[in-house]
């Protein structure tokens, strides 16, 4: 394999928390070694970076892939390059398809179709439960050994709690970990944005933010009841970020993540109720947004990912209440992610703890990191180009995107797995 040295890069390295330049040298699809003098290997292919940024790929938790089911709204194909062209080297995929992802059958052919055609690597995720019906627990040791990174039923809540026991301390027998979207059913169901005086005036129907606060408190226990690993896919109010710092200072095996949408847009961008701003949970309040991002900074909030959403015309042109949730995002992460960034809020290096570093130490993956005998998975990327987002130019099947027409800064120069380009910008 070529063996690359990127010099003049500004090196975004997550795990010193440092943003400078220097350079890289990548063989044998691992990093080889960095640093900020001479360049250390002189038969190498040398790529100039320009001062531009070098990361290590992003590791995105949660990205839908509509195979089997619903090819028309996402392929791994299409996924696939969506994601390398976005920046992303890494997605997990979440097992809510048609049929869902709940016997090593179905993981074998969805793991078979993204080798065969995405770029980039692909982890599959499988059902907790059969069905995501929350009565009877999957196969958790044979969905491992078929592959399975992780389990979870995605926004489906399992409201028998002795059916998340029992799941829970299997997982825990079988070291697998657990993803949950904490969020209590009999509140929720049915609301379309948070409640509050903004979703009076628009007649829509709503759910407290407590809502997500007690779906977590109802988690915790039986984590302190299990013992299980648990991942808690979407924390997005203020209210529950003190239960989830009390369960982690109390020693509980729990991390949390939040969605790029719920960082950068709040409840008020639904005012004239376009529906490619629904998503699960719905938009928070402006407080609520801060809260989380401060959470994040502290690394409260251990990773972002893009809840990447594939939904067609069809379900998405229907009244407010009517239209499906989810938003594509895996093209839009980054460049929304730099928000925060140009913002002042998050630095680079924060911002790659928790989109690469902290998803990959999660699923015990080695990628993530610029460190010696890591994986050679990087995003080059210059984080002041201006653009309009133009939807109908994204690489998704779907363009169901909040960010459509909206000015942004950020783009991907080129994406590598394993020291191989999957993308390169025009």
């Amino acid at each position: 394999m070529t063996t690359l040295i990127f010099t003049n890069a500004r090196l975004i390295d997550p795990e010193t928390g440092t943003d400078s330049l220097g350079w890289l040298h990548i063989a044998d699809g691992l990093i080889q070694g960095k640093g900020n003098g001479d360049v250390p290997v002189a038969d190498a292919q040398v790529i100039d970076c320009g001062s531009k940024c070098l990361a290590p790929g992003i590791v995105d938790i949660g990205v839908k892939v509509c195979e089997p089911g619903e090819r028309h709204k996402e392929s791994y194909k299409s996924a696939g390059l969506a994601a390398a062209a976005g920046g992303v080297t890494t997605i997990v995929t979440r097992p809510d398809t048609l049929p869902a992802v709940d016997t090593p059958e179905t993981l074998e052919f969805a793991t078979r179709r993204a080798q065969a055609d995405a770029p980039v690597n692909v982890l599959p995720m499988a059902a907790l439960t059969k069905g995501r019906e929350g009565r009877e627990m999957t196969e958790i040791g044979f969905l491992q050994d078929a592959g399975a990174v992780a389990f979870t039923d995605c926004d489906h809540v399992i409201t028998n709690t002795k059916v998340f026991s029992r799941a829970l301390t299997y997982a825990k027998s079988c070291g697998a970990l657990v993803i949950a979207h904490p969020q209590e059913p009999g509140l929720s169901t049915g609301a379309a944005v948070t409640s509050g005086k903004f979703a009076v005036l628009r007649g829509l129907p709503a759910v407290s933010p407590m809502a997500e606060r007690m779906g977590l408190d109802r988690d915790i226990a039986l984590l302190e009841m299990t013992g299980a690993a648990y991942h808690a896919d979407q924390i997005t109010t203020a209210r529950a970020l003190s239960a989830l710092e009390r369960a982690k200072r109390n020693g509980l095996d729990i991390t949390a993540g939040t969605s790029i949408h719920h960082l950068t847009l709040n409840e008020l961008d639904v005012a004239d109720y376009r529906t490619f701003f629904k998503v699960k949970p719905p938009l928070r309040s402006e407080d609520d947004r801060q809260a989380v991002i401060e959470a994040v900074r502290t690394g409260l909030i251990d990773t972002i990912s893009s809840m990447h959403t594939p939904q067609d015309e069809e379900s998405k042109r229907l009244p407010f209440e009517e239209a499906a949730s989810g938003a594509v995002a895996l093209e839009t992460l980054l460049p929304a992610a730099l928000r925060l960034y140009h913002a002042d809020q998050l630095d680079l290096p924060t911002l790659f703890r928790a989109m690469a570093l902290n998803p990959a130490k999660r699923l015990g993956l080695e990628s993530g990191r610029l460190s010696e005998g890591a994986p050679a998975d990087l995003v080059l990327f210059d984080p002041d180009v201006p653009f309009v987002l133009d939807r109908f130019a994204l690489k998704s099947k779907s363009q169901n995107t909040p960010f459509d027409g909206q000015r942004m800064q950020g783009k991907v120069i080129s994406t590598y797995v394993a020291g191989q380009e999957v993308f390169r910008s025009s």
